[in-house]
């Protein structure tokens, strides 16, 4: 379906280009826009995931949202989502994937997990472990979840890989690199490679920290290969695919992109994208919206970067389109009751 029903994008004239507007929320909006409360949980295989919370009243609808790729419930992206779910009233939880939450006091310093993995695009083990956990505390309450770019590609493979699951009503994805293996190699670039060494400067340390911490970690990691990763190929195919136990980095790629299964998703689904994020060439969009299934609504911009998408007449009066799109549309799926 397309996302005739969503008001269109119009991107910030003083924010020109996709690289402009993938980096200004990072560097401009706040981190701290809501109040959380943290709650630590055990995992089946006895580590710990650590939710972050939005308050609310007693049978307001849940929404859960998942970050991207090293981010966590401090990314700007996830307060102002979870800012908007505060004003309609909802309750809200965040999931920090393992190895990403951050130390409240200095949300510059990750909080390490305790066993030896850590988190990927196709991981869902842990969301769907919380999701079964909030369905249960809010039952006969709506629940609701959206995703940003990694988190997106895990909701949405979810999804499609369990369309009977009964647990989320409604969910919204924004900017999901669909193809792995596509948005790897688009950002083989001079550029591009900007973006990587900036996951990389956090990734990398914490592989090397799973070594330190334990042996079978050590055994799996290739390092010496790792220490010279330039690309998410090479840090995906020495340290990703090892450690979770996938053939490599092509194959990991392949079983983790949420393409393969778009087209079995069954509840509303709100997919907003634009054709020129630097994450992801324009033909895998094309690919996602032509094998996604009629409960996929897409909302294609032809500008708005890599979860940017911001508008207004100047920073002072800065909105975000997605992140508005996106909870309006949720609103309007809310089951009655």
């Amino acid at each position: 379906m397309d996302g005739s029903s969503i008001p269109p994008f119009r991107p910030a004239r003083w924010l020109p280009g996709p690289h402009a507007q993938t980096l200004w929320g990072p560097l401009v909006r706040p981190r701290r826009a809501v109040p959380l409360f943290r709650e630590r949980i055990e995992t089946p295989d006895g580590d710990e995931l650590l939710l972050d919370h939005l308050d609310g009243p007693a049978g307001a609808p849940r929404l859960l949202v998942l970050h991207g790729l090293e981010g966590s419930s401090f990314s700007p992206y996830v307060q102002g989502i979870l800012s908007l779910a505060s004003r309609l009233g909802w309750r809200a939880t965040a999931l920090n994937f393992r190895s990403c939450a951050r130390v409240p006091e200095s949300p510059g310093r990750w909080i390490e997990n305790g066993r030896p993995r850590l988190y990927h695009s196709g991981e869902t083990e842990d969301l769907a472990y919380v999701l079964s956990l909030l369905a249960a505390r809010d039952a006969g309450r709506p629940l609701l979840a959206a995703g940003f770019s990694l988190g997106g590609n895990a909701l949405l493979k979810w999804l499609g890989e369990n369309p009977d699951q009964g647990l989320v009503a409604a969910a919204a994805a924004v900017s999901v690199p669909f193809d792995l293996a596509a948005g790897a190699r688009n950002l083989e670039t001079a550029t591009g490679r900007l973006y990587v060494s900036h996951f990389l400067s956090t990734l990398l340390p914490k592989a090397r920290s799973l070594a330190r911490r334990f042996p079978e970690a050590k055994e799996r990691l290739d390092l010496r290969r790792l220490s010279r990763a330039r690309t998410f190929f090479d840090f995906d195919d020495a340290g990703t695919a090892p450690l979770h136990g996938f053939a490599g980095a092509e194959d990991y790629w392949e079983r983790s992109s949420s393409l393969r299964v778009l087209g079995s998703i069954s509840i509303p689904v709100l997919a907003l994208s634009s054709e020129d994020d630097p994450f992801l060439p324009r033909e895998a969009l094309e690919r996602a919206r032509g094998t996604a299934s009629s409960a996929v609504t897409f909302a294609l911009s032809r500008r708005g970067g890599h979860a940017g998408f911001v508008s207004g007449s100047s920073p002072f009066t800065a909105r975000a389109w997605a992140e508005e799109s996106a909870v309006a549309w949720l609103c309007r799926h809310v089951p009655p009751g």
